[in-house]
């Protein structure tokens, strides 16, 4: 007698019912943040045919009651594919990947050096020789006379802009 039976063994290694609403409720948060997105950001993105018209369809539904089951359908197609990806994608976006965080916060280093310090344009030219030295030299001479005056910081935004776009 070859009986399989479910032992209380197995049962532990499915996750309970709470874990997955958990996880469906989860994949719906995130496809409520592509909804919000815009189209063009979602088309740039890598997402399955069948989420993206979705995430499409949710954009242009107005009905609350259709826009709920709408989140409802993303939600179960979600399940169905990587998140995980999607998910990285939308922090990409939003600027929250730990990555992107670390390049801002290195731009703002190098930009108060560049203005505080005469040698780090020396030093930033080194690592990026492909840079337009005039105009950086005319943006640090400007935004330091802008901070001396007191005037908004224009110059200073410009040199950001420039370090940032690796110019």
């Amino acid at each position: 007698m070859d009986h399989h039976e479910d032992t209380p063994e197995d049962a532990d290694l499915l996750p309970s019912k709470s874990q997955r609403k958990r996880e469906s409720n989860a994949l719906q948060d995130l496809g409520a943040e592509l909804v919000k997105l815009s189209r063009e950001r979602l088309q740039r993105m890598i997402l399955p045919d069948n989420l993206l018209t979705a995430v499409l369809e949710a954009q242009r539904i107005t009905s609350h009651g259709a826009i709920r089951r709408q989140m409802q359908l993303i939600g179960k197609i979600m399940r169905n594919i990587e998140a995980d990806e999607i998910a990285e994608q939308i922090a990409e976006i939003k600027g929250e990947s730990d990555a992107a965080k670390a390049a801002f916060h290195a731009i703002e280093r190098w930009r108060e050096r560049l203005l505080t310090d005469d040698d780090a344009l020396t030093l930033w030219l080194a690592e990026h020789p492909e840079s337009d030295i005039q105009q950086m030299r005319q943006l640090i001479r400007n935004a330091r006379k802008e901070a001396a005056d007191g005037k908004p910081p224009k110059s200073s935004r410009a040199l950001f802009k420039l370090l940032r776009d690796g110019k």
